[in-house]
Order: structure tokens, then C-alpha cells, then sequence
């Protein structure tokens, strides 16, 4: 059976790197749509309710389920922004739909933010711009990942609740 991961939450929060590490655990036919590529580095285009970044992300959805055992769905991706693709993959996925939301606290996400490669790109300021607190998907059953939580852990739990799903 064909299944989704869909990481979200705010920047910084560690979405991207959990994606990859699953990507690494996962191994082959397990596909990466990462929000950030596509809208910053294929389409250098910006975030928003209408982002074209969106019908590309459709596409590769679509793609995804009918070639790929795993699609990780990885982003910022506010709720109402988002919603239409969220749909879709409901469409496409049914139930075998894992979503997590990382629900990091902002002081948490500095902190993280300050590891990456691209901290000196954004800082403080632009990421209280961008933030959203607790922004659920009501289109999506989304699981909590909360600060205390590592990586190791994260990556373990959500591998496992696949691989038994």
C-alpha cells in the first residue's frame, strides 16, 4: 500500500532533517517533496495562499503515489494555505496518511534554526514574522512532535508506526 508522511510546522522547528533521515531509513522509492526546494529553488517563487508552488506540488503528489511505496511531504505549509493539497492527498492516500505536525516552541526553533547551515540567511526577526502557533491541518489527522522529542526519536517512532501501519 501506497503511504504518505506529511512533516509541517513552523521554520526551524527540524522538518527537514527528520525528512531526510526517513528518506535515508527508508531507502529506495521513497520520495522527497520538500516545500523549500520547490517554491525557493526550482520556481523562485514566493509563499502565499496562491503560491504556484502549489500545482507543482500537486503534480508531484500525483506522481509520487503512482510510482513511489513512500512520499514524504515536507514543509511549512500553513493549514489554510495549504488545504487544497492536503485534500488531494486525501484523495490520493486515503488511510495510509501519516501526518505530523511539530508543534516546537518558538524559543525551540531559535535554537534550531541556529544549527543549520542557513542561519545567517533569516533570523529572529523574520521567523516571528512567519510564525503560527499551533496551525492544525483540519484537513489532516496530524500527530504532535513537541521540544522534547530528539531526533533519533522522532525519526524511530514515526519509522516504526509506518512500517507497522
Amino acid at each position: 500500500m501506497k503511504k504518505l508522511v506529511v512533516l509541517r510546522g513552523n521554520s526551524g522547528s527540524g522538518k527537514t532533517t527528520i525528512a531526510k533521515e526517513l528518506q535515508k531509513k527508508f531507502g529506495h522509492n521513497t520520495m522527497l517533496i520538500p516545500q523549500d526546494v520547490i517554491r525557493r529553488d526550482i520556481l523562485k517563487v514566493k509563499d502565499g495562499e496562491n503560491s504556484l508552488a502549489i500545482p507543482l506540488m500537486k503534480e508531484l503528489l500525483i506522481y509520487g503515489s503512482s510510482h513511489n511505496s513512500i512520499v514524504i511531504l515536507e514543509g511549512i505549509m500553513y493549514s489554510d494555505w495549504y488545504k487544497p493539497l492536503f485534500e488531494l492527498a486525501v484523495q490520493l492516500y486515503g488511510t495510509g496518511i501519516y501526518a505530523y505536525y511539530f508543534d516546537i516552541s518558538f524559543e525551540e526553533t531559535l535554537r534550531r534554526h541556529q544549527t543549520k547551515p542557513n542561519c545567517h540567511s533569516f533570523g529572529e526577526k523574520e521567523m516571528r514574522r512567519w510564525w503560527r502557533e499551533k496551525d492544525f491541518s483540519d484537513v489532516l489527522d496530524e500527530v504532535s512532535v513537541t521540544d522534547g522529542e530528539d531526533m533519533e526519536s522522532i525519526v524511530t517512532n514515526i519509522y516504526n508506526t509506518i512500517l507497522n501501519g
